[in-house]
């Protein structure tokens, strides 16, 4: 009996250590202009000296999740241009907005300093690319992160996934396309409503993996192909062209890959963009540049197996630090220029921004991790009118406009880095399974102790009316 009940006690020690251990405060609020009263997208929310952070969403909101452990630290709201506002955790009230007043160094001043220093936009960002070696981890680690992706037309969802990824990298010096992993954790969401009547993707397929002779578009009729043909055409696009191989260890991880055969920010770079300095902002009491990128004598080419994905401009802008030339921010667009490429945005994807990425890093130990990925690409499907449907001119163009015409969005947020040898070693003895496509089972203990982004209220409604139409886990 006694032996029995002191069992009892140590398992409720257990249980109750558990708890403690797990215990995590809540923090979140609205960010907002000071002046113009307005939310702040993208502002970054973390605990001092840790990775523990977020990222606020189109509305300004944010939800953020600290483990006990952490309650005196100090949590850092900031955002480029902005005077950041700081206050230990478990002082920080969820009931007032909070509002962030403008933070611009003076240019002038910053160009009269006496010292040697690049002058021009072109000259300070090569001086960053020099820099990436030291400013980018040099050595293995492991990041954990939260993945959203959508597809949407103009008018709906039609396919959401919000998974848990764990990311390996060996550093900077390394090819990421040989010593780069992903792997897909936990799913917590996977809705899939999607039309199978687009040939599009049947005919890409085909010519890419079938033997037989070059198929084109207007030689195949929908009712020649069964929905099991069109569905194996569509999984096989989604990883060619969605897969989170294409993130990370393509052109458009602009730093990481800088080293890598006709890297977009390689030796040739001031071949393909220009940069023009437009002003000194503020980051967290650091003066920052901020860069514009345009069009320079070459198109951008992204030469993607299998698809024509060349003849661009690049546009945008670079955030990078005036102290170690650390690049914080990139904001880049691929938007159609060459004739063909106009031709084909215009009339596929009813749009000539064909690629829009968001990068922010994390400075973490004197080096620079990634912290969020915001990548945006229309999506190659046209279905919604039939060819056997009689409907009005205007019910013809809402379809071309608004059915027709998808897009894809990918959000990154990484709220870990782990750097310790033995850990990393055991992770990388496990499997590896970058398919973000299939379903895996809910985990509701897991998602509960996890950070996520929040999304807009825009977002919230459309992917309430999605859940409401699709179920769980849908194949």
């Amino acid at each position: 009996m006694v032996n029995k009940y002191i069992k009892n006690c140590l398992a409720i020690l257990v249980l109750l250590f558990a708890c403690t251990v797990s215990a995590q405060t809540e923090v979140k609020n609205k960010i907002v202009d000071f002046l113009m009263q307005t939310p702040i997208e993208s502002a970054s929310i973390y605990v001092q000296n840790t990775t523990i952070g977020t990222v606020s969403n189109a509305d300004g909101r944010f939800a953020l999740l600290v483990p006990q452990e952490f309650a005196k630290d100090t949590l850092i709201i900031s955002s480029i241009g902005y005077k950041s506002y700081k206050t230990p955790v478990d002082e920080f009230d969820n009931s007032f907005d909070v509002f962030l007043e403008e933070d611009v160094a003076s240019l002038d001043e910053i160009i009269l300093i006496a010292e040697t220093r690049p002058k021009t936009g072109n000259d300070i960002v090569l001086k960053a690319m020099e820099k990436l070696a030291i400013n980018l981890p040099d050595s293995a680690y492991i990041q954990k992160g939260f993945l959203r992706h959508k597809e949407r037309n103009k008018i709906e969802f039609k396919w959401l996934i919000e998974s848990a990824i764990t990311v390996y990298d060996s550093g900077f010096s390394a090819n990421s396309s040989d010593y780069l992993k992903i792997n897909v954790d936990q799913v917590r969401k996977s809705y899939d409503l999607r039309d199978v009547d687009s040939i599009f993707n049947y005919v890409a397929y085909n010519n890419q993996n079938a033997k037989r002779s070059r198929l084109k578009v207007k030689d195949v009729k929908r009712s020649q192909l069964s929905t099991m043909q069109l569905e194996k055409a569509i999984k096989w696009n989604d990883t060619r062209v969605n897969g989170l191989q294409n993130i990370f260890q393509g052109k458009l991880n602009l730093l990481r890959n800088s080293t890598g055969a006709k890297a977009l920010f390689g030796e040739d770079v001031l071949e393909k963009h220009k940069f023009n300095l437009d002003t000194v902002l503020v980051d967290n009491g650091r003066k920052i540049y901020k860069i514009e990128i345009s069009e320079s004598s070459k198109f951008v080419d992204l030469e993607t197996k299998g698809i024509f994905n060349a003849g661009y401009e690049a546009k945008g802008w670079l955030y990078i630090y005036y102290d170690n030339y650390a690049i914080k921010k990139i904001e880049y667009e691929l938007v159609a220029a060459s004739p063909a490429q106009k031709v084909r945005s215009k009339r596929l994807f009813d749009t000539q921004v064909n690629h829009k990425l968001v990068m922010t890093y994390l400075e973490y130990q004197d080096k620079m991790y990634p912290n969020y990925i915001y990548y945006e690409t229309p999506k190659l499907v046209n279905v919604g009118l039939k060819t056997d449907q009689k409907v009005s001119d205007e019910e013809k163009e809402r379809y071309n406009k608004e059915e027709r015409f998808y897009y894809t969005v990918q959000e990154i947020l990484f709220s870990e880095i782990i750097l310790d040898k033995e850990i990393i070693k055991m992770k990388l003895d496990g499997e590896w399974d970058m398919d973000i496509f299939s379903p895996k089972p809910y985990d509701k203990a897991f998602w509960k102790n996890y950070n996520v982004l929040l999304e807009s209220e825009e977002d919230e409604k459309l992917i309430q009316d999605l859940s409401q139409r699709a179920s769980l886990f849908r194949d």
